[in-house]
């Protein structure tokens, strides 16, 4: 294929905050139930959203100065680098957070969108504008993440390739079946998957 731009997620895929985020909705007295926390709380009462904001923004905070940085970025961010293909970091996480994550873990990408910047992911929108952002054209795009949210939104937006690294099995049951993507178990197994698209060679087996 023609890559012309990678799009990465954040918490789970390029940074680990440690974070358990059912016990964190839980707290919140919110059920799993495959939406965005920011979403679950578009209905809730005011005060009852406030409540809920403050345990959001507190744990964003913490993994965001606790968390680490996930084996395989950086080598992934440079070899696409190495060929000139823009890396933007797509977030669902706020700005804050994620101005925290890279003032602590320094991560070259050409563009950072966070939830604070437009849509969120599953919608399309989230991963279209930053596409936009880099004139690139959503056939010529991979995107990157560990959840069905990543997968949904990408798929939404027409972008050819989809790659899910690590997906814990409760989110593989929230894709629909029309959904095409790869998996890989890692960062390392990822770029041996970007590298075959690109060279169109099947990455070597394990």
């Amino acid at each position: 294929m023609r890559l012309r731009a990678v799009l990465f997620d954040m918490d789970g895929t390029v940074f680990d905050s440690h974070l358990d985020w059912i016990e964190l909705r839980r707290s919140m007295g919110l059920v799993p139930d495959g939406r965005p926390i920011m979403v679950q709380l578009e209905s809730a009462p005011e005060a009852e959203r406030a409540r809920c904001l403050a345990i959001l923004h507190a744990a964003e905070r913490e993994g965001a100065e606790r968390g680490e940085i996930v084996p395989g970025t950086l080598e992934l961010l440079g070899a696409l680098h190495d060929l000139d293909i823009p890396c933007a970091l797509v977030t669902n996480n706020s700005r804050a957070s994620t101005q925290t994550v890279l003032g602590k873990h320094p991560m070259p990408f050409d563009l950072v969108m966070t939830r604070d910047d437009g849509a969120m992911k599953p919608d399309p929108k989230a991963l279209l504008l930053p596409l936009a952002r880099l004139g690139v054209s959503p056939r010529d795009a991979l995107a990157i993440g560990d959840a069905h949210l990543d997968a949904l939104a990408a798929h939404g937006a027409g972008i050819a390739e989809i790659l899910l690294v690590h997906l814990p099995e409760w989110m593989r049951a929230l894709i629909p079946a029309d959904v095409s993507y790869r998996e890989a178990a890692d960062l390392i197994q990822a770029r041996e998957i970007i590298e075959s698209l690109i060279s169109d060679k099947p990455p070597r087996s394990r």
